[in-house]
């Protein structure tokens, strides 16, 4: 485990989403006991939200900038995260806790479950060409770097890798990194450009199969395990730190 993730990027955050293959419709009294259970032991927990769609989201009434817990019940999924964790053990707790819970107060069954994801996700702050740079520093020596800066690109407006690896010879565990630019072809064009994160994803998932599941709270812990593993040996030093070395030399 590594509880220094949130030091080597300007914003970090933990979430998890459970995905149902059948949509859910719990009854009111239903949600509401499930989040009152959840409050009992998470009690700044009292932001209440319905958004378009059906979605329920219960937070901690903080600051966007702020560490925050929060919990949310979609149609086909079940979600929740810590943005800015005081450590990884405190969202492992938050975790447990909720999926513990929901099967009984939503009537989840292993039958039912489609996979259970896990994201690591790490901030980096940057005025500037976000695609131009994540280019330079990420893609290398990449046979594309042909097509992104030969003689006929004037400027690089969409460079977002996104790879993915199966961790078991059945494919059941599988891990991705997705880095996410937000710079716009009006910045582009103006050379005009707002301070936005660039975004590291690091996202471990497993999916349920044939054979007797773990449960949820097991399979959770796997997934941190590895995510822990991953976002130390390969994701942070192959795409955090060059990113923030690379936003750091520039002017």
């Amino acid at each position: 485990m590594n509880d220094g993730l949130g030091a080597v990027c300007d914003g970090f955050s933990i979430s998890s989403r459970l995905f149902v293959k059948l949509e859910m419709a719990p009854e009111r009294d239903t949600v509401l006991g499930f989040f009152d259970r959840i409050r009992k032991e998470f009690p700044t927990l009292t932001k209440l939200r319905l958004r378009d769609g059906g979605t329920l989201v219960i937070e901690e009434d903080r600051a966007e900038d702020e560490s925050r817990r929060w919990l949310r019940l979609d149609p086909s999924s079940l979600r929740f995260g810590h943005y800015g964790p005081p450590d990884i053990d405190a969202v492992r707790r938050f975790g447990e806790v909720v999926l513990t819970q929901a099967p009984y107060y939503l009537t989840f069954s292993d039958i039912d479950f489609d996979h259970l994801e896990l994201t690591y996700g790490f901030e980096l702050e940057y005025q500037g060409n976000h695609d131009q740079l994540v280019a330079e520093t990420i893609l290398g020596e990449h046979a594309g770097m042909g097509f992104l800066f030969g003689d006929h690109a004037h400027s690089v407006i969409d460079a977002q890798p996104y790879f993915g690896v199966s961790l078991t010879p059945e494919c059941d565990l599988q891990a991705y990194v997705e880095v996410k630019s937000r710079t716009n072809t009006f910045e582009v064009r103006s050379g005009s450009y707002e301070l936005q994160p660039i975004s590291v994803f690091l996202t471990v998932r497993r999916y349920w199969s044939v054979e007797p599941p773990p449960t949820l709270t097991d399979v959770l812990s796997t997934l941190f395990d590895h995510a822990d593993e991953l976002a130390a040996e390969k994701v942070v030093p192959l795409f955090v730190n060059p990113l923030a070395a690379a936003i750091a030399s520039r002017p």
